[in-house]
């Protein structure tokens, strides 16, 4: 992928229920990150069902390769989970852990691009704790979080099939989480001169 190439942001999340209101909020995010210039692709749903994750296992389901080698050509992400007992829900965290393929890359895990992360719970108290996870998982992963992340209480707040909210700035909130990452990418790119990866040192 060259400098001239468009530059790219990858939704990750929902759930497999197609329509979820955290499938609905990724899709508000990746559209702040198109305002910004980025050209989004969204993992959502069904595309996140995987095998569970086992690195002692060299064979990967199509799905898997696709959602591995949309992570490496990826300039920015953003991962919404919603939020499950208190806790990122396994889909999300499975997809997560797939990232783990990417050790051996010249941009290992998440390296040198930004993350932004949004847990969408009903209740303040899961969206809270469940954003908290998602950002050490993304310093784990060598990911930038996003000075803005997002925590979204349904009890509140409905996401609609048109891409609004019941409650207009939370939407406005998650197009800016959108734009943080598209806005990262760009300044890397600018950095790096030539391409996304230029000058990254290899991995430990």
């Amino acid at each position: 992928m060259t400098s001239q190439s468009a530059m790219r942001v990858l939704g990750i999340g929902g759930s497999l229920r197609e329509g979820s209101q955290s499938e609905r909020a990724l899709r508000i995010a990746l559209a702040g990150a198109e305002e910004a210039g980025a050209q989004t692709v969204a993992l959502a749903g069904s595309a996140l069902s995987l095998p569970f994750y086992d690195a002692a296992v060299a064979e990967r389901s199509a799905e898997a390769l696709a959602l591995v080698e949309a992570v490496r050509t990826a300039d920015g992400v953003i991962v919404v989970s919603p939020g499950y007992h208190g806790a990122l829900s396994g889909l999300v965290k499975n997809a997560l852990d797939y990232v783990e393929d990417l050790r051996s890359d010249v941009r290992p895990y998440l390296h040198g691009r930004a993350v932004g992360l949004i847990a969408v719970a009903n209740g303040w108290q899961a969206a809270v704790t469940t954003l908290d996870q998602l950002r050490t998982i993304a310093h784990a992963l060598r990911g930038w979080p996003t000075p803005l992340g997002g925590t979204v209480n349904t009890a509140e707040v409905k996401f609609d099939e048109a891409g609004g909210a019941s409650d207009s700035r939370v939407a406005d909130k998650l197009r800016l989480i959108g734009r943080q990452v598209a806005e990262f990418g760009h300044s890397r790119r600018a950095w790096d001169g030539v391409s996304p990866d230029a000058g990254v040192g290899t991995p430990e």
